[in-house]
């Protein structure tokens, strides 16, 4: 399987520089039939025993920029994750300049390079005169992915609504266009929302640099499912509900804490790359933004819903539908079904008829 299969041209004025306003007026293209609609209307196609599945994290103010304390030179340092040792794994630019033992300063902050970086990642010490994670919410900025060349007036944007704990160094983009009045138009429709967290970084946005897809490794992330989140999807499957995961990040999540075979709760670090052929065992319905070409997130697109992403990707193009973070949405169905019930639930529905065309 070659990475130029999941290709596509892109134009960049089709990339979205600014979130929609309000939230829920993005547009959403439903692939069972390809008609146009606007997210406020995704509770109309989904049922009673549907469970939306979030991905409650937060963004990091991750982005730092320093000096290196000997020469004064600039470098930008992207936090990635907190280590077990207290130390962070980072992302420093520019790399090649950089080497184990070097200090580097800011605005009450000092860090140490305490590993030579490899493609860029360093394992890096931080030291403050005060809490670290208090000074890096002072001296950070919410990092915005790089095709976004507008600057962003209110950075809260840039979170969900419903996100709690920071640690990701990018958003869970189709979580984005939920408001808090849709949110409780869902909980009254659906069996309800269902949180997981997993805490995104260079597993989800970094591109694949190689020529075949079974080449590129994974960057691991952070993943919790929740013992509460696993029993709501037990008791919503058991009545022939849907698990609907709102984005790839909880697509990911949820399938990394099935890959033994029943979905049970889970914490740990995941590399699980999600590529056609791949048995999904727990999600039925995606809810997504339209994805960068050759990406990681593109081919878990392709081994969800098949090779219809072409179909709809290039419908969505055609009619001007917004790519990327800030871009619009589509919900789609999994192209196969899924193979057992997770956690004892009684049975799975392939199809189950709801009130709306999403099938």
């Amino acid at each position: 399987m070659l990475t130029a299969d999941f290709d596509y041209e892109l134009p960049e004025g089709a990339i979205a520089q600014s979130p929609a306003e309000p939230r829920d007026s993005s547009r959403l293209l439903v692939t069972a039939d390809m008609s146009d609609h606007v997210f406020s209307e995704l509770p109309d196609l989904l049922g009673p025993d549907d469970i939306v599945v979030v991905n409650d994290t937060r963004v990091r103010a991750a982005r730092l920029h320093l000096t290196k304390a000997e020469t004064g030179g600039a470098v930008e340092m992207l936090l990635l994750d907190r280590l077990e040792n207290g130390n962070w794994e980072a992302l420093v630019r520019p790399a090649r300049r950089l080497r184990r033992g070097t200090r580097l300063v800011g605005e009450h902050l000092e860090a140490r390079l305490e590993s030579d970086p490899v493609d860029g990642i360093a394992e890096v010490a931080l030291e403050a005169s005060e809490d670290v994670e208090a000074v890096i919410d002072k001296a950070g900025e919410v990092p915005l992915p790089p095709y976004i060349t507008a600057s962003l007036a209110d950075p809260s944007r840039y979170q969900t609504v419903y996100a709690r704990t920071p640690g990701s160094a990018a958003a869970p983009t189709a979580g984005l266009h939920f408001t808090e009045e849709l949110l409780e138009r869902l909980e009254r429709k659906t069996a309800g929302i269902a949180r997981v967290e997993l805490r995104v970084g260079l597993g989800t946005f970094r591109p694949i640099q190689t020529e075949r897809v079974s080449d590129h490794r994974m960057h691991r992330e952070w993943v919790s499912v929740p013992a509460e989140t696993v029993d709501a999807i037990a008791r919503a499957t058991s009545r022939g509900g849907r698990v609907v995961a709102v984005g790839t990040t909880v697509v990911r999540a949820l399938e990394t804490a099935a890959r033994e075979g029943d979905l049970r709760p889970w914490t740990g670090h995941t590399d699980l790359f999600i590529t056609p052929g791949f048995r999904i065992r727990v999600v039925d319905r995606l809810v997504t933004n339209f994805h960068m070409p050759r990406s990681s997130l593109l081919v878990m697109i392709a081994a969800f819903m098949g090779p219809g992403w072409r179909e709809a990707y290039s419908v969505a193009l055609q009619r001007g539908y917004r790519f990327l973070s800030f871009g619009d949405a589509m919900p789609c169905a999994r192209e196969q079904p899924c193979p057992t019930p997770p956690h004892g639930a009684s049975k799975r529905p392939t199809a189950p008829p709801g009130p709306g065309t999403w099938s």
